[in-house]
């Protein structure tokens, strides 16, 4: 009968290989120390939002990892070309985020509370993906935990583009 021990090393070897392979193929630029977004404005009902645009895929890969919390009128918008499913990963975040789907009339699709961040090599492999409950979406757009209990975002709230 195996150990203990011989079942769980390669195990945990597989999570350290897998976690490795997975930030390898993080695209380069998504990678680097500081990335700098393009800046915009939205509101989301009546709370207006100083926002960091991800609109290419190294942008959208690297997300908001390693930055720290963000106050209330800050968030980041992913914007697609298209309505698809888009799934959001946790890897490297350093707080919990709510996370808004809206399609492109600006209506909420879907909305995930207080989605934990994935930082350890183990994390990474067991990581959840949401993908707005499979809906088509538009727009992403993520926010300090709190933000949609704080301003009452529903699904019938609405995405108002200023300016991105």
């Amino acid at each position: 009968m195996a150990t203990r021990g011989q079942i769980l090393i390669p195990i945990a070897i597989t999570a350290v290989i897998i976690g490795i392979v997975g930030v390898l193929t993080i695209p380069t630029d998504s990678k680097l120390a500081e990335v700098k977004f393009p800046r915009g404005t939205i509101k989301v009902d009546n709370v207006t939002l100083d926002v960091q645009i991800a609109e290419t895929d190294a942008q959208r890969a690297r997300g908001l990892m390693f930055q720290d919390q963000m106050p209330y009128n800050q968030g980041m918008i992913f914007v697609m070309d298209n309505e698809q499913v888009i799934p959001i990963w946790m890897l490297n975040m350093q707080f919990p985020l709510d996370i808004i789907w809206f399609d492109s009339n600006g209506n909420v699709v879907h909305i995930a509370k207080y989605v934990q961040p994935c930082k350890s090599a183990l994390e990474t492999v067991t990581c959840t993906v949401d993908n707005g409950g499979g809906k088509l979406a538009k727009y992403v757009l993520e926010t300090t935990a709190g933000f949609v209990s704080k301003y009452n975002v529903t699904a019938s709230s609405k995405l108002q583009i200023i300016s991105i």
